[in-house]
């Protein structure tokens, strides 16, 4: 977009699936203040809701319709390691979300899943390293050569100011790389702050390092013109870029709505007394619908809707059914204590393992398909819909009311919520 316009750019972002640990909680105050925009009718993605806008020097007042990120834990509060004994206790672990999509046998060889976030997670690494190692993943640190951490412009130095919220999300989308493709490096690119110039730098950062095949993103907005312009971050033939659908039901967001992505949309996982041993239903919370601004891709054919459908594919995402993720970051330090204030909202960040819902985890987790698929290269947003028969076809559950149709009803074949499915094995990437 150009700086130079005076017209303000009327795109809030959010980060799709953040919010506070204790629900209602709908501000947040970062680690250390970002600065002002210049462009004073300009909103920023807040980390803790959609089209957050900045209330005061280093508080943002979040007043849109995405909800706050779900994460569960026990007794109502986070949770360190040392009470919960094992991260099993909370969440989807690695191996069964590779048991239930049928991943088992994949291996990205080295292959690199970019993942772009805004503001710094100082734990990232440290956390990640908590993670892999609970599971049994082999180490992948900056010293092997498998994790990487940069700014917006590709550079070690200086990174963002931290941000207790981002943090979480990072953590999540590492988590979820890690359990989905072990074998995958890692490379999070990290905005300077959560506005559309910044992260579009972050997404041609990461989308153009060597070695990446697949880029997530966790984060969107409400729709307007101003996308269109906004679209050239994510055209970048021969790397799969996916984005999350969004959090609050029926309805879209972008960039999932940007015909260069694979728009991610969410399910509800559970075991199952059947041949495959899981079941999915749609989420109710995952975004869907007929985009304002994008037109129709040459590659969906769908009837009732004349622009870009939303979504593609999906992934876990309730978090009543959500993943394990390890996150240290917060305002508070560790300890029972440092548990008490995040439970009551008077601290932000985790203390250890949560459990965690939203499109923010199935995003990462269809990147790392992708990654372990190996295609990228020869493949564009097409290749799902010409391989829809490898994918668990999601047909039952809606996201909201749009008169029974399936852009908010899951139902045999495409639909909004779900997209073309769930991955079953690697056919569809």
């Amino acid at each position: 977009m150009d700086d130079t316009t005076t017209r303000p750019r009327r795109l809030a972002l959010v980060l799709a699936a953040t919010g506070a640990l204790v629900a209602g909680a709908l501000a947040t105050t970062p680690a250390a203040a970002a600065p002002a925009h210049p462009d004073t009718g300009t909103r920023t993605i807040g980390a803790r809701g959609f089209g957050c806008a900045t209330a005061q020097p280093g508080r943002m007042s979040c007043l849109g319709r995405f909800a706050p990120r779900r994460v569960r834990t026990r007794a109502g509060r986070p949770v360190a390691p040392a009470t919960t004994g094992s991260p099993t206790t909370v969440g989807l672990t690695p191996a069964q979300l590779v048991d239930a999509y049928g991943l088992g046998s994949a291996n990205a060889a080295g292959r690199t899943v970019a993942i772009v976030d805004a503001y710094d997670a100082p734990t990232a690494e440290a956390d990640l390293a908590t993670y892999r190692a609970a599971y049994g993943l082999p180490a992948c640190t900056s010293a092997n050569g498998c994790f990487r951490k940069v700014n917006q412009d590709g550079a070690a130095s200086p990174l963002p100011a931290g941000d207790y919220g981002w943090a979480e999300e990072i953590s999540l989308d590492l988590d979820m790389v890690s359990a989905v493709c072990p074998s995958c490096h890692i490379l999070l690119v990290e905005a300077n702050s959560a506005d559309i110039d910044s992260l579009g730098a972050a997404e041609d950062t990461a989308a153009t390092a060597s070695g990446v095949v697949a880029v997530s993103n966790s984060w969107g907005g409400a729709e307007d013109a101003t996308e269109l312009d906004a679209d050239s971050h994510f055209q970048h033939p021969g790397v799969a870029i996916t984005a999350s659908s969004g959090d609050s039901g029926y309805g879209v967001s972008w960039p999932a709505a940007s015909p260069y992505v694979t728009a991610v949309g969410g399910t509800s996982l559970s075991t199952a007394s059947n041949a495959r041993g899981w079941t999915e239903t749609a989420w109710s919370g995952a975004g869907s619908g007929c985009s304002t601004q994008e037109a129709k891709p040459s590659w969906q054919h769908d009837s009732g809707c004349a622009n870009r459908s939303v979504a593609d594919v999906s992934a876990v995402a309730d978090p009543n059914t959500g993943v394990a993720v390890y996150d240290t970051y917060n305002s508070c330090g560790t300890g029972s204590w440092c548990d008490l204030l995040l439970a009551l909202g008077l601290a932000q960040g985790a203390d250890g393992w949560v459990q965690v819902g939203g499109t923010s985890a199935s995003s990462p987790i269809i990147a790392s398909v992708f990654a372990l698929a190996g295609n990228t290269g020869s493949i564009d947003q097409s290749y799902p819909y010409s391989h829809a028969s490898a994918l668990h076809d999601v047909t039952s559950g809606n996201n909201g009311s749009c008169g029974g149709s399936y852009l908010c009803t899951a139902g045999a074949g495409y639909d909004g919520p779900t997209g073309l499915g769930t991955p079953n094995g690697t056919g569809a990437f």
